[in-house]
């Protein structure tokens, strides 16, 4: 996945910028992103704090390692049962 310029608490910076009463092209134009970046940032961070930023980041992170957890044991298994079917 490709990582972005921005961490979750500048995005959310760039946000409240909006919401402060600047137009959504000038906050664009100011930090060099597309209104669809900003728009799809605006949907994933909606009334988000940097708290929240932080917690999505830390779920993320440890969902991540569940994945490659459970992808290991999946191929463990697999490995087992073809040792298995060899055998007898």
């Amino acid at each position: 996945m490709k990582r972005s310029r921005f961490t979750e608490e500048q995005i959310i910076e760039i946000l409240r910028k909006q919401e402060a009463g600047l137009k959504v092209a000038e906050v664009c134009r100011q930090h060099g992103i597309s209104q669809p970046t900003f728009y799809a940032w605006k949907a994933k961070f909606r009334g988000a704090t940097n708290n929240h930023a932080r917690q999505l980041r830390r779920v993320e992170e440890e969902n991540v390692r569940l994945k490659r957890l459970l992808a290991e044991a999946m191929l463990d298994n697999a490995i087992l049962k073809k040792i298995m079917s060899q055998k007898w």
